[in-house]
């Protein structure tokens, strides 16, 4: 009894404990629930230099109404959803099947493989971008020749009379989203793998199993927290990506982090930035959600990526 009281940390620390963490639960969450309530109030509360009037105002929902009907904010959450969900399923089934590979490896290539990869995910996503916005404005003149080709070229022609434009298409969004996060994807599925057990892989293979099969029946079903995990990260790369979208989404299929702009872009009235921040907060929400979701698996994923690898 005597050891067990020794061992039981002293009232003072714990109220230590507790008010720190008090005072770091205000200070990260207050910006977001600030701002949040901002979105709920008219310029003249939300913008008024006394507190109370932010947090006793009248509440509307004129803001919201505005951002998604009035100016059409449902269709930048869609075209949103639809490149997220393209760059989310294509980064994780290609960085799955190459983390997996690197990780059962026993050459060195793999290796020189993975550094090439950190490098670059480690190049600024400006350098990336740069290089793709040629090809982007000037696609439909680069491909014509392809068109002017007598086999191939009678061929194209049936899907399509001219070469597509890049500039402004979702599906191209995604492939180069795609490229710029598949290095860090590759590097993180791998990092999990190596905490998968080599035997697991060599018991399925005597049981019977082929070596994809026990891929998919053995070794996936213990990878779940970490596959998670690694989504979460590809889908927070892609639904916050601005410079990528900004520069190569024309207005019609542009994201939603670039259309919280326009809003601020248009007239210098408080309701439009008082629109804005009520755009903030809808982008924000998902994310919330997402996390409430999937904390356990995200807690569990990171827990294991960080043992080894």
């Amino acid at each position: 009894m005597a050891e067990t009281k020794a061992l039981r940390a002293p009232l003072g620390l714990k109220l230590g404990n507790a008010a720190f963490l008090a005072v770091w639960i205000v200070v990260a969450l207050f910006p977001l629930a600030w701002t949040a309530l901002m979105s709920f109030k008219a310029p003249v509360d939300a913008l008024s230099a006394n507190p109370l009037r932010v947090i006793f105002g009248p509440v509307t929902w004129e803001h919201y109404k505005a951002v998604w009907i009035t100016h059409g904010f449902y269709r930048n959450f869609l075209n949103s959803l639809l490149i997220t969900a393209g760059v989310v399923t294509i980064s994780l089934t290609v960085g799955t099947l190459a983390g997996y590979a690197l990780a059962r490896a026993r050459s060195n290539l793999a290796f020189w493989i993975l550094i090439t990869a950190l490098v670059f995910r480690a190049l600024p996503h400006s350098v990336l971008v740069t290089g793709y916005l040629p090809p982007f404005l000037n696609s439909r003149e680069l491909l014509m020749p392809l068109w002017d080709a007598p086999i191939l070229g009678w061929i194209l022609h049936l899907f399509a009379p001219v070469p597509p434009t890049l500039y402004g298409q979702p599906w191209a969004i995604i492939l180069v989203l795609v490229s710029i996060n598949q290095p860090f994807t590759i590097w993180m599925m791998r990092s999990f793998f190596m905490n998968v057990p080599h035997e697991l892989d060599e018991a399925a293979r005597v049981d019977g199993c082929t070596h994809f099969g026990a891929f998919w029946r053995v070794i996936m079903p213990v990878m779940w927290p970490g596959v998670i995990t690694t989504g979460l990260f590809s889908f927070l790369l892609a639904y916050n990506d601005y410079l990528v979208t900004a520069l190569l989404l024309d207005a019609q299929s542009q994201t939603m982090v670039p259309a919280i702009s326009q809003f601020l872009n248009r007239d210098t009235r408080a309701s439009d930035q008082i629109e804005a921040i009520a755009a903030a907060v809808s982008i924000t929400a998902p994310l919330f959600v997402l996390v409430l979701v999937f904390q356990r698996q995200l807690v569990s994923g990171l827990t294991a990526g960080a043992v080894k690898g």
